[in-house]
C-alpha cells in the first residue's frame, strides 16, 4: 500500500507548474515570441558577473577533492563565517557561524524549521495570499495550517482576525514580504503590532510562537522601499532566505536559516532544524555554491529591470480598466480578475496565449499573479493580449 498523500501529491502537479509546460509546449506549436508567459518566477535577468567569476576562480584555484566534497552537514564553516558577517554588515544584527544552517534554497529552509518545529496537533498561520507550497510543507510536518483571510485593498494583516486565531496549539506564524504573489512588503508599524500581538500570546499560553521569515525577495524593492529586518522586532524569529531571487540562481538551490541568538533556548532550536535536515535526507547544500554565494552575499543582479517592467504592466493594466494594487517588491503583480472566477478567467486568457495564474490556490479567489521576471519586450508586446482579454469580458 502506497501513501496516498505523496501519490495525491505525485499526481498533482502545481497549477503554476502545469502552466509553464504548457506555454513549453505552446511555444513549440507558436513561437515562443508568440507566448505571453507569466507563470512562474524564473528570473529573465542573468546572474551578475562576478557570480560566474568566482565559480571559475574557485573550479581553477581551489583543491577540486575538497571543493566538491562534503561538507558539514550545516554548511562550509568558512561558508558560515562569511554569511555571518554579510548580516552584520547588511542589518546591523549580531549574527555568528553558530546560528547559520545552509540550506538547498528557502524551500528546504522552511521544511528543517517546519519540521523541526512542529509536533502532531500544531498550527501555522499563513496570511493570504501565500506562496501555495506553504500548505504541502506544514501537513509535510505534521501540523495544519490556519489561513487568515486577505486584506484585498491593500493585502497587509487583518489583525482582529490574525489576533483570535492564535492558540494554545499555534506552534508558527510563516511571513512572506516582499509577498509572493501580491508583491506587498508590510511596513514597519505593521511588524511592530504583529510582533506586540505574538508576545502577548506567547505570554498568554507559555510557550514561544515562531515566527518564520521567509525571505527570498528581500532585495527586490521599489521606490526605496524598506523591509524591516524581523529578528529585530521579534526575539523568537527564524530567518530563511535564498540567492534565487537576488542572484538570479533558481536552479543552483542555494540558501540559509538564521537562527539568532535571541531565540528561547537557541541550541535546542538549532539542533531541531539540523535534525530535521538530517531525517529530510539532506545531506549537505551544494559545496561549490556554498562557497559562490557566500563569496557574492552583498551583491545582486540588476534588480532595476524589474522595476521597468513593474511600471510599464501596471500603467497599461489600469488603463485598461483592471484593478491592481501595486506591488512595492518582488517580480509579481497580482490584480483582480475581470469575472468573479478566477480559474475561468485565467484559462480564457490562453485563447490569447497569455498564461497568467488563478488567485485562488494562493488562497486570494477573483485575482491573477502576473510573473513579469521576464524580458521587458515581452511585457510591452503583451499588452495587447491583456487589452484582447478584457474586450472579451466587456
Amino acid at each position: 500500500m502506497l501513501n496516498e498523500r505523496m501519490v495525491a501529491l505525485g499526481t498533482q502537479r502545481s497549477v503554476i507548474r502545469e502552466l509553464f509546460e504548457f506555454g513549453k509546449m505552446r511555444a513549440a506549436e507558436v513561437g515562443a515570441e508568440n507566448v505571453f508567459d507569466f507563470s512562474i518566477g524564473n528570473p529573465s535577468v542573468p546572474a551578475p558577473d562576478v557570480v560566474n567569476e568566482t565559480a571559475l576562480q574557485l573550479i581553477k584555484e581551489s583543491d577540486p577533492v575538497l571543493l566538491h566534497g562534503y561538507t558539514s552537514a550545516q554548511g562550509d564553516i568558512a561558508v558560515r563565517q562569511m554569511i555571518a558577517d554579510s548580516v552584520k554588515r547588511r542589518f546591523d544584527f549580531d549574527c555568528r557561524p553558530e546560528n547559520l544552517y545552509v540550506t538547498v534554497g528557502a524551500a528546504a529552509g522552511l521544511c528543517c524549521c517546519l519540521n523541526g518545529l512542529c509536533n502532531p496537533g500544531d498550527e501555522v498561520i499563513v496570511f493570504a495570499p501565500y506562496f501555495p507550497e506553504y500548505k504541502v510543507f506544514i501537513e509535510g510536518a505534521g501540523a495544519s495550517m490556519t489561513l487568515i483571510p486577505a486584506d484585498i485593498e491593500a493585502f497587509q494583516i487583518d489583525f482582529d482576525t490574525f489576533e483570535k486565531s492564535i492558540n494554545k496549539n499555534t506552534k508558527a506564524v510563516i511571513v512572506n514580504s516582499p509577498n509572493n504573489p501580491s508583491g506587498a512588503v508590510y511596513s514597519e508599524e505593521t511588524v511592530k503590532k504583529l510582533a506586540d500581538i505574538l508576545d502577548a500570546k506567547s505570554a498568554e499560553f507559555h510557550q514561544p510562537i515562531y515566527l518564520i521569515a521567509d525571505e527570498p525577495y528581500r532585495e527586490i524593492v521599489f521606490n526605496n522601499t524598506t523591509v524591516p529586518y524581523l529578528p529585530k522586532y521579534y526575539k523568537n524569529t527564524l530567518v530563511c532566505y535564498s540567492w534565487s531571487k537576488s542572484l538570479s540562481l533558481p536552479g543552483e538551490r542555494m540558501g540559509y536559516i538564521f537562527i539568532p541568538d535571541c531565540v528561547e533556548q537557541q541550541e535546542l532550536v538549532y539542533a531541531a532544524i539540523a535534525g530535521a535536515g538530517r531525517s529530510l535526507g539532506y545531506v549537505n547544500a551544494p559545496s561549490l555554491f556554498q562557497r559562490v554565494c557566500a563569496m557574492c552575499a552583498d551583491e545582486t543582479a540588476d534588480i532595476s529591470i524589474y522595476e521597468t517592467n513593474k511600471k510599464i504592466l501596471a500603467k497599461g493594466l489600469k488603463d485598461m480598466g483592471y484593478h491592481v494594487v501595486e506591488p512595492e517588491g518582488t517580480f509579481y503583480m497580482f490584480p483582480r480578475t475581470l469575472i468573479a472566477d478566477d480559474v475561468a478567467f485565467c484559462e480564457k486568457a490562453k485563447d490569447f496565449n497569455l498564461l497568467i495564474v488563478p488567485g485562488v490556490g494562493f488562497g486570494c479567489p477573483g485575482h491573477t499573479r502576473i510573473s513579469f521576471c521576464v524580458p521587458t519586450a515581452r511585457i510591452e508586446k503583451s499588452l495587447s493580449a491583456f487589452e484582447q482579454l478584457a474586450k472579451s469580458f466587456r
